[in-house]
């Protein structure tokens, strides 16, 4: 019988199967650190948000102070450091100076929080650097990288995110009933909470991981986006309808103009950021490079529209010499076509902020799932692995023999 049942399959889904198989074996623990990381990376901002008080200002009726003012506080307590980032929060969060740079061959970050309103210092924060642990920064470098050096893990967590692509679609084939009638169609879709060890946790791997399949998917696709720029570049060419997608790149300020607000008394960051403000005054948080390395450079001001996500922003480019605002393709997620609408879209996605805290818990539970798969996997082929116990004489005649009263 177990011959005839095998002859059965086509050879289509043997080769799915065995692809299967040693693709879920090969690819198991990865896709168990990757996604058993991103569970615990869902709710970071609102952890942090919790255990981190110095996020949080009182609210009050006057402006921001201006980039200045919060860059010559966050020297005080960075003395030798150059500022790399500089970001507002809404009106409730606190403002912060970012330092990022290397110590002992190692990255390192620091962050100065301040009150907008008043400039006045709140907090150091270093979250990575010699002698420092961060949490989240442990997950996420587990995610993105599996602990390894970033050049040798990130290539393996890239590969194994194709292969769980791949898992998923011969997994699917693999539950798809050869006959769809109401026996097949009750085992494809419910789960047998009654049945044995092993058929609850080969339910939980084909009835789950089939429920699961869209948004794992989208998790899957919306990660290899960042694991390979082929990839990036190859959705970006479907989405837009065959079109390369252009590198990134800043506006260039004109040299010829240098000189023209030297004699100025404010920054001419801060003007920037005026300019930006006027015509965002109901941004929810801001982002500009408080530093300009070379004498092309442009000044960049992000404003994001909406508290708590990413893509919904509007990017502005200023001339250093003149404040000439530049506009750049993409530049304004309402504005931009599909495929940059896509592509800034990403990472929220990915984390599920694009649907605020409901969605960050549907990734939460999605990721779960995706971390169980191959461990419920590996049991189901265990159990099938393992030799049958064989009964005993006694047992199998006792059985014949009430089959033959039976039969009388």
């Amino acid at each position: 019988m177990k011959g005839k049942k095998n002859s059965s399959k086509s050879v289509f889904r043997k080769v799915n199967d065995w692809l299967h198989l040693w693709l879920g074996l090969t690819s198991g623990i990865v896709v168990f650190i990757v996604s058993i990381t991103g569970c615990f990376y869902a709710f970071q901002q609102e952890i942090k948000d919790a255990m981190e008080p110095w996020r949080f200002v009182e609210v009050q009726n006057k402006a921001f102070v201006p980039p200045s003012q919060l860059l010559d506080t966050a020297k005080v307590y960075m003395p030798n450091a150059e500022p790399t980032g500089l970001t507002y929060s809404n009106k409730e969060g606190a403002a912060a100076v970012g330092f990022e740079g290397e110590e002992n061959g190692k990255r390192t970050f620091t962050a100065i929080f301040m009150n907008p309103y008043t400039g006045e210092f709140l907090q150091k924060q270093q979250s990575i650097g010699e002698g420092q642990f961060d949490f989240f920064r442990f997950i996420i470098d587990g995610h993105r990288a599996l602990w390894l050096p970033y050049n040798i893990g990130r290539p393996i967590v890239g590969v194994a995110t194709l292969v769980f692509v791949l898992l998923l679609v011969t997994g699917l084939v693999m539950w798809w009933p050869r006959k769809w009638n109401k026996s097949n169609a009750a085992k494809s879709f419910k789960i047998k909470w009654s049945g044995s060890f092993k058929r609850v946790n080969y339910d939980l791997h084909n009835v789950v991981g089939f429920y699961s399949l869209i948004l794992a998917f989208v998790l899957a696709v919306t990660g290899l986006v960042w694991s390979f720029e082929w990839f990036a570049n190859s959705l970006y060419y479907v989405t837009s309808g065959g079109q390369e997608k252009p590198e990134h790149h800043h506006p260039h300020s004109d040299i010829s103009k240098a000189g023209l607000l030297a004699n100025d008394t404010i920054p001419v960051l801060d003007k920037a950021w005026f300019k930006t403000l006027a015509q965002e005054p109901t941004a929810q948080g801001f982002y500009m490079t408080p530093t300009l390395h070379d004498k092309e450079d442009a000044i960049e001001v992000i404003a994001y529209q909406d508290h708590g996500s990413w893509y919904n922003r509007n990017e502005y480019y200023y001339d250093q010499y003149t404040l000439e605002h530049y506009r750049v393709k993409g530049d304004k997620y309402t504005e931009a076509s599909l495929a940059d609408q896509l592509d800034m879209l990403n990472y929220d996605i990915h984390i599920g902020a694009v649907w605020g805290l409901w969605g960050k818990t549907l990734a939460f539970f999605i990721s779960l799932i995706c971390a169980s798969l191959p461990i419920t996997g590996f049991l189901v082929w265990w159990n099938k692995k393992k030799p049958k116990k064989k009964r005993s004489a006694s047992v199998v005649n006792f059985r014949k023999a009430s089959a033959g009263a039976t039969t009388r």
